[in-house]
């Protein structure tokens, strides 16, 4: 049941928040705009094309800006209630600091799932739209081909090998596969000249293609190996994504849930570099979406300690916590893609040691 008090508390928060919401989106529109400014008026850009880029950084700023606004405005309205008694006379009317701050807890968690939601279902669309437009509006291209790539296959039985990889015609050039058995043992190596990858049928065409298997009545200390070579074949054992062969420049921050999944799963099946980096940040779009409720945790303590220069205070308060969260977060991040810690202990660990903050500051406010 909402009382009067609860109202009251939500009434005096909301219009701090918004007016600092949109202090902190306008302030990263800002910093993006200046930081490409010159080179877009460079590569003769319209206003039109730059605002357009500024639309759809909209809501990445507004995700990111949801935290700092609730810190301030949080802290502003709690140090509002103590200087002007409010709080006091609450409290001594034997309510506990807990229930008198519990609507903003509620709304700090309600802002989570907002959170999460509004990042799967708008952010990662707009954010990945910003970045393909920023990127034709500045000249920038980004290959997808790569060289000396191994691939691991679904069950890491064979392994894939190819000089080339030409992701515009998907083709592969210089292509060895080994396979093997369940225990590891070799069975057969084919080599082709180059592949062709047939999308409609999703399977790879092979051109001049070498194979040397081991016969059957053979053993594995005395192998006798079998020679054949074919101009084209189809190898349907050969069922490698063309996905799991291109470069690795895509960004998790830009693909939807169950894309983001194959993603980084392709990324381990191969073997390449980046996998413990793109893991740690898909863990991170979980993680992330606690920071409202445990900004509201801890502002909600702190603000009630602030006696004089509550605005000023709240701000600086803001801007160092929310420097502190993403600095600690920042490098727990590090340490996950160098190895140090596990990807999953880098996405949660900032999150919950700020939580455990939280609760402890929240125990110890004035009452």
């Amino acid at each position: 049941m909402i009382s009067v008090l609860d109202r009251m508390v939500v009434k005096s928060f909301m219009p701090v928040f918004l007016v600092a919401l949109l202090f902190f989106v306008l302030s990263l529109e800002m910093v993006e705009l200046f930081g490409n400014l010159l080179q877009f008026l460079s590569r003769d850009a319209t206003i039109e094309e730059i605002l357009l880029v500024h639309w759809y950084y909209l809501p990445k700023c507004v995700a990111y800006a949801i935290a700092p606004a609730l810190l301030f405005a949080v802290s502003y309205s709690m140090g509002n209630f103590f200087s002007q008694n409010q709080l006091v006379a609450v409290l001594g009317s034997g309510m506990s600091f807990f229930r008198f701050v519990l609507p903003l807890l509620i709304l700090g968690l309600g802002l989570s799932v907002f959170t999460f939601y509004f990042r799967e279902r708008v952010v990662i669309d707009t954010f990945a739209r910003k970045n393909t437009l920023s990127q034709q509006l500045l000249g920038r291209s980004v290959s997808l081909s790569n060289t000396n790539i191994t691939v691991l296959s679904m069950h890491n039985n064979d392994v894939y090998y190819a000089d080339y990889y030409n992701h515009g015609a998907l083709t592969l050039s210089g292509l060895s596969i080994i396979r093997r058995d369940g225990e590891g043992n070799f069975l057969a190596r084919i080599e082709a000249e180059w592949a062709e990858y047939q999308e409609q049928r999703e399977i790879w065409r092979l051109h001049n293609v070498a194979h040397y298997q081991i016969q059957e009545n053979s053993s594995q200390e005395n192998p006798r190996i079998e020679y054949r070579f074919d101009r084209e074949m189809e190898l349907p054992e050969f069922h490698a994504d063309p996905a799991q062969f291109r470069r690795s420049s895509r960004d998790i921050e830009e693909l939807p849930h169950q894309e983001a999944r194959q993603w980084i799963e392709s990324l381990r099946r191969s073997g390449r570099s980046g996998y413990r980096e793109a893991l740690t940040n898909y863990y991170r779009r979980f993680s992330f979406t606690l920071t409202p409720f445990i900004v509201v945790l801890i502002s909600v303590s702190i603000g009630s300690r602030l006696k004089k220069n509550i605005l000023l205070m709240s701000l600086l308060l803001s801007l160092i916590l929310s420097v502190l969260y993403y600095v600690s977060d920042m490098i727990l991040g590090l340490f996950a893609k160098q190895g140090i810690i596990e990807p999953a202990e880098g996405a949660w660990a900032g999150v919950i040691l700020f939580f455990i903050a939280g609760v402890f500051l929240l125990r110890s406010a004035r009452t």
